[in-house]
């Protein structure tokens, strides 16, 4: 299978290539694999199309192009020996050292760095026992094929120099297994699609070469035989494996192939052995020491099967959260980095990131045993409801996560389902769950971004949620503070839109510019409690009705921490007829003890009060008022404050409340 980053033409010459593949192929099988037809023409021209798939892939892919010069370059070495050695036997010119051999030579260094590369960009992984792994394959193909062929050239090599060109070619071909070998091992024998093809592509061409030398040398080679289709297709596969899906591979410590693999290659050595030693095996002393062997052997494969079995308990662990038996964040991470490949390879997926709404009250309320056997009953229902269309995780705390397949929205049944599953109501309780969603890769092509937005949009959400029922809360409360005082309803507007202006010329933004706009507003709510012969008192109130008085900011307090939504305001509340000298109630805190919300709100009350028209007295004018608060500024107020309510309100004039 190709990648989706084919273009046509390559998809064409694949096409191509397959088909004379067969075609030569069956004449081989027929017995009219020689004719020049399918010797020269088929033959040469899908070794031809081959290189020019590869060049395509250095050409129109960036990603390890080095790596893919290196092995187009040696297939097309490959390919202009074949074809000076074809164009050379027509006219009976084939010498042993020729330009053939020289070209055939040249290739195998071009194959050695290309593999080394590859190497080099699976590096992070490399471990002592991986290295192991990879020579054990490496030193068994080597000795295999040594023992196999060599002795066959050596005895049929009469000329010195024929000797060491066909010495030449064992040796070369037997680097390249071992070049092979050492890749297989180092991917823990699990090396992908295209590491794969790279290798059968790399140690065929090596073993047919062994075969070929072997025939030569024992006279039972046959031209055009089935043998022959071999070398043009290790090419294409080595051109299939340029044109391959680009998937990050992860290194399966727990796979059996990483035991059964070495033993594999050590019953071959061991094979080897006993064939070298054939004329002995009788001997005591050699039947025992390849016993020994053999039970060392299977000892090693039964240790390795018993630290395996211990090695996926522990992994599990490490992946999964004790509490729920979800996936936790360690594993979501790993599979949105999968995820995202295949995303970016055109098969799109969605993160779905969830944080649960009244889980502290709910723990507070309840005890965390509780909580904790609430969030074990929300996991369940969670796997439950994704099971079969996506992989739920719990990230820590009361934070839960959705990998979904496809690109889809927030009215997706799988989203509606999941975030259903996070629900639960009872006595004195309800549990919810705010959502962000982020398509991959539309809206991030790296996981930390994608988590990152995800959150970002989850808060965005949770954030929506409270501010409506922070405005919902508001708005009763002064439809409350109208109907009973419309002049009052007035001032606090008035005060409001002082005070948030004041806020931003001190550098708050946001939230914290609205939550003094509320605080200022909302200041006065207290007062619904006080008798209206107190507020509307023509005259000085008495000691016991200034007492009175003096509470409304407390009281205040109380009505608004009914709604947790305005807590942070309530506190202002409380704090708004603080003085900075410490002389004001109801806590008579001093300075910087008393919230900047809470002095600006204080200014700015005081400036609307001194004028306004009351019924002891007429309004100032902006001028003497503005004095006046300089006048007390760093004994009643903030000095900072002040100044900055000076210098905002002409040029602001009345700015409009947030």
């Amino acid at each position: 299978m190709l990648g989706r980053t084919a273009p046509q033409p390559v998809r064409i010459a694949f096409a191509l290539m397959l088909s004379a593949l067969a075609v030569h192929l069956v004449a081989g099988l027929a017995g009219y694999g020689e004719l020049p037809l399918f010797a020269a023409w088929v033959y040469n021209g899908v070794e031809l199309l081959a290189v020019a798939a590869l060049v395509a892939r250095v050409v129109l892919v960036r990603r390890q192009r080095l790596v893919w010069a290196l092995l187009a370059g040696y297939a097309a070495t490959t390919t202009a020996a074949d074809l000076t050695w074809s164009a050379l036997a027509v006219n009976g010119e084939l010498d042993a050292g020729g330009l053939p051999d020289v070209l055939y030579y040249a290739a195998y260094p071009l194959a050695y760095a290309g593999v080394v590369l590859l190497l080099r960009g699976r590096a992070r992984w490399f471990t002592p026992a991986l290295w192991l792994d990879g020579l054990v394959g490496a030193l068994t193909l080597a000795s295999l094929t040594a023992a196999v062929v060599l002795t066959p050239v050596l005895a049929s090599s009469s000329e010195a120099g024929e000797l060491v060109i066909n010495v030449g070619y064992v040796i070369a071909d037997v680097l390249l297994l071992c070049f092979v070998g050492l890749a297989a091992g180092l991917s823990g024998w699990k090396p992908g699609r295209s590491w794969a093809l790279i290798g059968l592509s790399l140690s065929s061409a090596a073993v047919i070469d062994a075969i070929y030398s072997y025939q030569e040398a024992t006279g039972n080679y046959a031209a055009g035989s089935v043998l022959s289709t071999l070398w043009p297709a290790g090419l294409v596969a080595l051109a299939f494996a340029a044109w391959q899906p680009q998937r990050p591979t992860s290194l399966d410590r727990t796979s059996l192939a990483g035991a059964a693999m070495p033993v594999l290659f050590a019953a071959v050595a061991l094979a080897v052995l006993g064939a070298a030693h054939w004329k002995t095996v009788t001997d005591p002393a050699v039947i025992l020491a390849l016993a020994a062997l053999i039970a060392v052997a299977a000892r090693g494969a039964l240790t390795y099967r018993e630290n395996l079995q211990l090695l996926r308990h522990t992994r599990q662990e490490a992946l999964t959260d004790a509490l729920t038996g979800l996936g936790n964040r360690r594993q979501m991470t790993r599979d949105l980095e999968a995820t995202l490949a295949e995303a970016r390879a055109g098969r799109p997926s969605t993160l779905a990131f969830f944080d649960l709404d009244g889980f502290k009250g709910y723990n507070d309320a309840f005890g965390h045993n509780a909580g904790d056997a609430l969030l074990h009953r929300l996991a369940s229902a969670l796997r439950a409801a994704t099971a079969g269309t996506g992989t739920a995780y719990r990230l820590g705390g009361d934070e839960f996560c959705v990998l979904l397949p496809g690109a889809i929205g927030l009215d997706a049944p799988a989203v509606q389902a999941a975030a259903a599953a996070l629900r639960e109501c009872g006595n004195g309780f309800r549990i919810g769950a705010s959502l962000g969603l982020v398509s991959l890769p539309d809206d991030a092509d790296q996981a930390a971004r994608a988590l990152q937005l995800a959150d970002e949009r989850m808060y965005a959400n949770k954030d929506a949620g409270r501010a409506s029922a922070k405005r919902q809360t508001r708005d009763l409360l002064m439809q409350v503070l109208g109907e009973r005082e419309p002049d009052l309803r007035r001032h606090t507007d008035q005060v409001a839109a002082h005070a948030a202006a004041t806020a931003r010329r001190l550098g708050l933004v946001g939230e914290a510019v609205d939550e003094v706009a509320r605080a200022a507003e909302l200041h006065d709510i207290g007062k619904l409690a006080i008798p209206e012969s107190i507020l509307d008192k023509p005259g000085p109130l008495d000691d016991a009705e200034w007492n009175l008085m003096r509470e409304h900011t407390i009281i205040g307090e109380r009505i608004l921490l009914a709604a947790p939504a305005l807590a942070p305001v309530a506190a202002l509340v409380r704090a708004s007829h603080e003085r900075w000298d410490g002389a004001g109630y109801p806590d008579g805190v001093a300075a910087a003890e008393i919230p900047l919300g809470a002095r600006i709100v204080a200014v700015c009350d005081a400036y609307d009060a001194m004028t306004s028209d009351r019924s002891y007295r007429r309004a100032l004018p902006h001028d003497e008022a503005i004095a006046e608060l300089r006048r007390h500024s760093g004994t009643q107020f903030d000095p900072a404050v002040v100044e900055a309510f000076a210098t905002t309100i002409p040029a602001a004039r009345f700015p409009t409340a947030v």
